[in-house]
């Protein structure tokens, strides 16, 4: 009786021994050193914390290795041009009447293929050119921009993006200053733009100057070097991929233009689309405001022509240098100095036919984001505002605006590498390359500490 009872006791011994074993190597085994790739920031981040360390962060390695092949298949399609037309065969050639309607696309899929919907559903669309100008290479995106099938369309791919540079300027590198560091710290860390800061301070965040380089690259991309495009003498309509139209909005665009020269003669830009939050197409639907262009306010579903362009490009180094992330406030600001020689005036649809829908995008702030929401809105107004639809005629009248200042701008342009590519741009098939790792007024203002930084990243002249 008694063997058989310490045995028991002893197989129940080492059975808790044996448990207590595990759980304490639990306890004790090191946590993970960083969090797993993809993985989402903590809560409470925000990437315009100042950071801990010397030089800005790099993206993380992405998950899939970036394919050697993508930047040759990039510049191949830009080199090929191919515009696809309805059915397959030879696209029609562009006649002055047709409008030729360039969009910036990113990756985001469900609103694109809204946009797309409402395109298909405009009258008069097929004789529209679809000009889709990507920032990224995404398969999903280039199959749904693929069944396109109610007017002639091309796909142009700009070629300094993230996607392609992730870890080199223009893309953001490990040798690039964080955006708060302080110059003197910036200095001394030998981070590559330490002596140029932007206006308040702070360091480029290339996610933000990509939108800049792109809008001004497509720009001169469909105007001065697409063969199919760089002689047309038509509209050009800059929309974006979270953009939507009203089933009139050609309709419109057209009755704008033709009663530019009676109304307005020196409105050099028509816009479809206004950021109100409440419309009257009762009252408003065939009603135009002729006022100044305001960059915040006047930059969506905006026209004009080839003249306008050539103002505009007349201004690319005050474009280029002007120290503001956006290109809307960019614009404003040479139309403000007076360097395109004119001033930008707008012709201004009061009961809007492009409205903005992208509620979850780059500005948004806040977790919870209801993607459609501002579509269901749109839905709603355009069904109840349908019999308003495609007046027969417009009427013009002037706004009363004051005076508006000079811009001050809001910074995030302030390196001079992001000037110079800038102005590269304009240039066909620009293979972009600083002609040195740094500004050469870097070095020779840089005291001895950060020089012998350089010298051990191996900085020529250093």
């Amino acid at each position: 009786m008694l063997p058989r009872l310490l045995a028991r006791l002893l197989r129940t011994a080492l059975v808790f021994l044996l448990v207590l074993a595990f759980l304490l190597l639990q306890l004790h085994s090191p946590a993970p050193s960083a969090a797993p790739a993809g993985a989402e920031p903590s809560e409470g981040s925000s990437p315009s914390e100042p950071s801990s360390s010397p030089v800005s962060t790099a993206p993380p390695p992405p998950t899939t290795p970036l394919s050697p092949w993508l930047a040759g298949t990039v510049e191949r399609l830009n080199d090929e041009q191919v515009v696809r037309a309805p059915g397959g065969g030879e696209p029609a050639p562009l006649q002055p009447s047709d409008v030729v309607i360039v969009i910036q696309v990113h990756t985001r899929l469900d609103y694109l293929r809204q946009l797309i919907g409402s395109l298909r559903a405009a009258r008069g669309i097929e004789t529209v050119l679809l000009v889709f100008s990507h920032d990224v290479f995404d398969e999903a995106v280039n199959a749904e921009v693929r069944r396109v099938d109610f007017c002639r369309f091309t796909q142009v791919f700009y070629p300094f993006s993230l996607q392609l540079h992730p870890h080199t300027f223009p893309g953001q590198s490990a040798q690039d200053c964080a955006r708060d560091m302080t110059r003197d710290r910036a200095v001394k860390a030998g981070c590559v733009n330490a002596l140029y800061p932007d206006k308040y301070g702070h360091y480029r965040e290339a996610r933000f100057t990509q939108t800049k380089h792109h809008w001004w690259w497509k720009a001169n991309r469909v105007f001065d070097q697409l063969e199919f495009t760089k002689n047309h003498s038509g509209l050009f309509l800059f929309l974006e991929e979270d953009h939507y139209v009203a089933p009139d909005f050609l309709h419109v665009l057209q009755l704008m233009s033709e009663a530019r020269p009676q109304h307005c003669l020196h409105c050099n830009i028509l816009s479809l689309g206004t950021y109100l939050k409440v419309y009257n197409y009762r009252a408003d639907t065939a009603r135009v405001e002729l006022t100044q262009w305001y960059g915040s306010k006047h930059n969506m579903g905006m026209a004009f022509n080839r003249t306008t362009w050539r103002m505009l490009r007349s201004c690319t180094s005050l474009f280029c240098s002007f120290d503001d992330y956006n290109w809307d406030w960019s614009v404003q600001y040479i139309s403000q100095t007076g360097c395109t020689g004119q001033k930008l005036h707008a012709m201004l649809i009061k009961a809007p036919r492009v409205f903005h829908i992208g509620e979850c995008g780059v500005h948004h702030r806040g977790k919870n984001c209801d993607k459609f929401s501002l579509l269901k809105r749109v839905s709603a107004t355009l069904l109840s505002a349908s019999r308003y639809l495609f007046p027969p005629r417009i009427t013009a009248y002037l706004a009363i605006t004051r005076r508006l200042k000079l811009i001050k701008g809001n910074g995030g342009w302030g390196d001079p590498r992001d000037h110079y590519m800038c102005t590269t741009l304009r240039l066909p098939n620009s293979t972009w390359t600083w002609p040195e790792p740094r500004p050469e007024p870097i070095k020779a203002a840089a005291p001895a500490a950060a020089r012998r930084a350089w010298r051990r990243r191996g900085v020529p002249g250093s």
